[in-house]
């Protein structure tokens, strides 16, 4: 396996951020499940931006001014915010104002503070079912943070913005209920740490707590909420929830309602 496709491979690291997320008693749909994602920002940038003909062409300006400053290489390895030399660690080891890029260069750019980032919507206190790749068979530990009551994505984001404790925290999938009592904008934070090696992967998804159930707004795909037997709707599916990096290393499927581009 080539160095791109193994890391792609091991990309739990976007267990939230490119995992499928499923709403505790929700109607099957095409034998998946009704799910969602709650897209990190280098997802969902990548999704903004990713054309037709293969460049990056983000329509949102945040992932625009993320693409001025890091190029187009981050967009196409969104699933590789990894430290080699990780062994696990968040606090004192990934530097304030740089958690959603993990302290890395290329990455720099996920981490300015803005307001108008990709959004999911979710609801607080809902159970979810965690659903990685079915690639990602490495073994390892998975840990979701949230922020703090008063989180202002205007700001820049540091340790202090966070809750001290994961609210989910295992050895793996499958379930986990989104925190109790969050309400308006959020961070969640999710570490993924290979128990094999000393990688662990980093990632930032800026949710907004208002009763929704993986609608995502701020992201130029079409991804509006249509019949699930139009063409459109399983274009955006496919590309907004497939989530097939180049390398073929980290994929899963989903289907089911709840695709709403807000505000269109």
């Amino acid at each position: 396996m080539q160095p791109h496709a193994k890391v792609a491979a091991m990309a739990g690291a976007i267990l939230l951020l490119a995992c499928a997320l499923r709403l505790a008693g929700s109607t099957p749909a095409q034998g998946h499940g009704t799910a969602f994602l709650p897209g990190s920002r280098t997802y969902l940038c990548y999704v903004d931006g990713h054309a037709a003909d293969g460049r990056i062409l983000p329509a949102n300006p945040a992932c625009r001014n993320a693409l001025r400053i890091g190029g187009e290489e981050p967009f196409y390895d969104w699933f590789a915010v990894v430290r080699t030399d990780g062994q696990g660690r968040t606090r004192g080891f990934i530097p304030d104002g740089a958690l959603c890029g993990a302290g890395l260069d290329k990455f720099a750019g996920f981490d300015v503070p803005r307001e108008d980032w990709p959004v999911t919507h979710l609801t607080a206190g809902a159970r979810i079912d965690l659903r990685p790749g079915n690639r990602v068979a490495h073994p390892g530990w998975f840990s979701l943070y949230v922020s703090k009551d008063g989180y202002r994505p205007s700001k820049t984001l540091t340790w202090n913005d966070m809750e001290t404790e994961p609210f989910y925290s295992a050895p793996g999938p499958p379930g986990a209920t989104l925190p109790a009592r969050k309400t308006g904008r959020h961070v969640i934070y999710s570490v993924w740490t290979r128990s094999s090696s000393h990688e662990t992967f980093y990632g930032c998804s800026d949710v907004l707590f208002d009763g929704g159930s993986g609608e995502v707004t701020g992201v130029g795909s079409p991804c509006r909420s249509v019949d699930q037997g139009d063409g459109l709707r399983q274009a955006a599916k496919r590309e907004l929830l497939l989530g097939i990096d180049r390398s073929e290393g980290f994929k899963h499927l989903v289907g089911g309602p709840g695709l709403d581009r807000r505000g269109d």
